[in-house]
């Protein structure tokens, strides 16, 4: 399931994404983070996923939103996939897989790089700021 627009709105707003900034979107779903990051923030953005589907839906959405120059998609497992250009992480993967990538994380961000979570915590981190977002539907939890 991907994250509803005002969640990815705010999940971007609360790692104070900046432009020219790189976002990653570590298991990039349908891309609406690229989209969002590179409109809305003038950020660049690069998306990993492993999905083969998913992987040409988003390659689709670059190219139909004009976004190539800002944007791109990896297929990859992002476990893989070198992470020391992020200035920001976003995330929206289980409780178990954040705690099996965030060594991953500790490792390859530079000081000052921001990882910004929806609805699953980084277990043994304490988030900087966490905040409730409602949706239409439902509330979900924004962890920075």
């Amino acid at each position: 399931m991907a994250s509803p627009e005002p969640v990815v709105k705010r999940m971007l707003t609360l790692a104070d994404v900046k432009p020219g900034e790189l976002v990653y979107d570590l298991g990039a779903g349908d891309g609406r983070i690229l989209s969002l990051a590179v409109k809305d923030f003038n950020a660049k953005a690069m998306g990993v996923e492993l999905d083969e589907t998913c992987y040409e839906a988003i390659a689709r959405r670059i190219e139909r939103e004009h976004l190539g120059h800002s944007a791109s998609i990896i297929r990859a497992n992002f476990f893989k996939v070198n992470l020391s250009r992020a200035d920001v992480v976003t995330l929206y993967l289980l409780t178990t897989v954040n705690s099996m990538i965030k060594p991953k994380l500790e490792r390859e961000l530079r000081a000052g790089a921001r990882v910004v979570s929806h609805d699953f915590p980084v277990h043994g981190w304490i988030p900087v700021y966490v905040e409730k977002v409602n949706d239409r539907f439902n509330s979900h939890m924004v962890y920075l």
